[in-house]
């Protein structure tokens, strides 16, 4: 299971071997539409990355679980509030199919006290083969996501209040006025 088999995101070759040994071979929409898909986590958010997205996808990690459009995009947005640092550490795909599947090491440093954490993430990335767009994403810290009804019942006021506080940019030029053009 080697350093040796390229990222999709590193990779300029139109053939990518994950370590589950699937193939994606020089088909433009595999590229394109799986390459997208997994380059989603690696850049802030931006209106064109998000319309990946099925409209009633879902985003769950073990502090949220946004369903729909309006829930999962202030939570993109919300990472820019509450982190002046993300930095993606170390990532590895790990199955080209479906889900797609990597390993994420990525650390935040939280904004006004400094507090840095880096988070260790198995990522399943699951999208309509019809439609190429994203209809679910787990985010798993440690490999795991809550199986508690507390934790749950949490997860759910977090999809539901941070719509509440945090904007989503209209168009590009918002967009860009953030810092992510």
């Amino acid at each position: 299971m080697g350093s040796d088999i390229p990222s999709i995101e590193r990779s300029q070759h139109r053939e990518y071997q994950y370590q589950d040994g699937q193939r994606c071979h020089s088909r433009r929409r595999s590229e394109d539409s799986r390459g997208k898909r997994a380059r989603s986590l690696r850049r802030p958010p931006i209106p064109q990355k998000l319309q990946l997205w099925a409209d009633d996808g879902t985003f769950e990690d073990p502090i949220t679980k946004a369903v729909g459009r309006q829930q999962y995009e202030p939570q993109w947005y919300g990472l820019q509030t509450a982190f002046s640092e993300i930095e993606r550490l170390h990532h590895e795909v790990t199955s080209g199919g479906n889900p797609i599947s990597m390993d994420l090491r990525t650390r935040y440093v939280v904004k006004g006290i400094g507090k840095e954490q880096t988070i260790d993430s198995k990522i399943n990335i699951f999208y309509d083969k019809a439609t190429g767009k994203i209809t679910k994403l787990e985010d798993k810290w440690g490999g795991k996501l809550p199986d508690s009804s507390f934790q749950n019942a949490f997860r759910k006021i977090n999809a539901v209040t941070v719509p509440k506080m945090v904007g989503v940019p209209k168009n590009d030029e918002e967009d860009a006025a953030r810092g992510n053009q």
